[in-house]
């Protein structure tokens, strides 16, 4: 009798395998090489990976998940025609000669994301995270009316209640306090722990929840993106979540480098319509309406050129990798990138490799520790195959490398969210800066230059003497990249 019970059931994964293979090939149209890594984890791990895939690979539905009226009122669209129209016919007015350089890439963010390129911005650059958040404190203490804040990681450690005791007391003395988090990346998080934010007016939202106990069915699917927006006049955006690792008191990760970007000017509309977007979705009773307050009358206090591109499953195309793609085709002399995890899909990986093929100084710098082994493995097999074209890779050695920034020619930059993987590519909802200014990229290239400093240079060779154990865990992880 067990004998036959297990037989059945044998018999019946093996069909569901089959139905889900079936389903993988024929209805969710998937690229040929993460079809190609699901069907390995399907037949190699039967009953596991059925319920891996029910976690981690049904696919987002391409609907509309972003929606807010005030998008009509501001006249975002109307914006965005007249700028594309403009510069189409070379009449559009830009305040530097260099930003019309990349009008090209402009004109594809605006058509492909609606990405309103804003001028006279003033941005102020982190790459610490005690002075990032030292910073973010002094604007919040000088809020009047706002204060929206959105983390992919939110603790409640020394950190966090720091922040959270501030925003506490500024909801106390009548400034809106919303607080927007994600499910996964906070998952020791609940409302329950927000009870005096909320007794003292503050809102608080929670991004994808899991409707199920232990269970996510969109656990694959999170917002990555980290924004905050005080009064409509001060915004950040980068690589820094809210814990204490990030301030570099992890002994695991040591220093943690990052970068963070600080914006005064007109860049705060667009940061701030993707708040109240995203906001808007997560939130059940406490939609955000549009009001004039918060989109206030910028001055120009610099001036950089910028775009606030974002990107996410629910899209069509996958906007930000676009963008990187755009940025590599460019390029004349350099491209630098930093990135915790350098997983490129063929497209990218063919473009940087035919941007090091053709003479074009191409740097990648990535950690020396993983914070996820298969991730740091599969990042190790492709920075090899680079090397092979001619580019240099370093090996940050001062702590844990997690920003995410390329550079191209001291002319154009950008710094996010966004990690060079599938995941930031297709999975993730990000969100970048792309930038068009001269002091603001060569002040990231000297950074750059400066963590060459603090890193190892990895050579062909070196590369070619690493052991057995390695290669194959290499070759395991590469198999898996494209689920990653």
């Amino acid at each position: 009798m067990t004998v036959t019970i297990i037989s059945v059931l044998t018999a019946a994964i093996f069909i569901i395998n089959i139905f889900l293979a079936a389903a993988l090939v024929f209805l969710e149209r998937r690229d040929a090489s993460s079809t190609w890594a699901w069907l390995l984890v399907l037949f190699f791990i039967p009953i596991a990976g059925f319920f891996v895939y029910l976690l981690l690979g049904r696919k987002l539905r391409k609907k509309k998940l972003f929606k807010w009226e005030g998008r009509e009122r501001i006249g975002i669209e109307n914006l965005i025609a007249h700028q594309m129209n403009e510069i189409h016919d070379g009449t559009f007015d830009f305040h530097d000669g260099n930003t019309k350089d990349y009008s090209n890439l402009i004109y594809l963010h605006l058509r492909n994301n609606g990405a309103l390129l804003t001028q006279n911005n003033h941005v102020k650059i982190f790459n610490d995270g005690r002075e990032k958040f030292e910073a973010l404190m002094r604007d919040i203490e000088q809020a009047n009316d706002h204060i929206h804040i959105q983390y992919y990681i939110f603790r409640l450690d020394h950190l966090g209640n720091r922040i959270m005791d501030a925003l506490i007391a500024k909801a106390n003395n009548d400034v809106k306090v919303r607080l927007l988090y994600d499910d996964m990346g906070s998952r020791s998080l609940s409302k329950r722990h927000f009870k005096e934010f909320i007794a003292a007016g503050g809102e608080v939202e929670t991004f994808f929840p899991s409707k199920l106990p232990l269970i996510n069915p969109r656990l694959n699917y999170r917002n990555h993106r980290k924004i905050v927006v005080i009064d409509g006049k001060v915004g950040y955006i980068g690589g820094f979540n809210v814990g204490e690792e990030y301030l570099g008191l992890n002994r695991r990760f040591g220093y943690w480098r990052d970068t963070h970007l600080r914006l005064e000017g007109p860049a705060l509309y667009p940061l701030q319509t993707r708040f109240i977007l995203d906001w808007n979705q997560a939130s059940a009773r406490h939609d955000i309406e549009y009001d004039e307050v918060y989109f206030p009358q910028q001055p120009e206090t610099g001036t950089t050129s910028m775009q606030i591109v974002s990107s996410g499953p629910d899209e069509e195309w996958e906007q930000i990798k676009d963008g990187y793609l755009k940025l590599i085709h460019v390029a004349r002399e350099y491209i630098y990138i930093q990135t915790p995890y350098f997983i490129p899909d063929a497209s990218f990986y063919d473009a940087l490799r035919i941007a090091a093929l053709s003479g074009i100084d191409v740097r990648i710098m990535i950690p020396n520790k993983p914070d996820h082994p298969f991730v740091y493995w599969a990042t190790f097999s492709y920075v090899g195959q680079m090397l092979r074209a001619g580019a240099r890779i370093f090996i940050y050695e001062n702590g844990f490398l997690h920003t995410k920034m390329i550079v191209v020619d001291d002319e154009a930059s950008t710094v996010g969210t966004a990690n060079i993987d599938v995941r930031s590519f297709k999975l993730n909802f990000e969100v970048n800066a792309f930038i068009y200014d001269e002091k603001v990229s060569m002040e990231l290239a000297d950074l750059f230059k400066q963590d060459m400093e603090l890193s190892s240079e990895l050579t062909h060779e070196m590369y070619m003497a690493r052991t057995g154990m390695i290669k194959t865990k290499e070759s395991i992880a590469r198999l898996l990249a494209p689920i990653l």
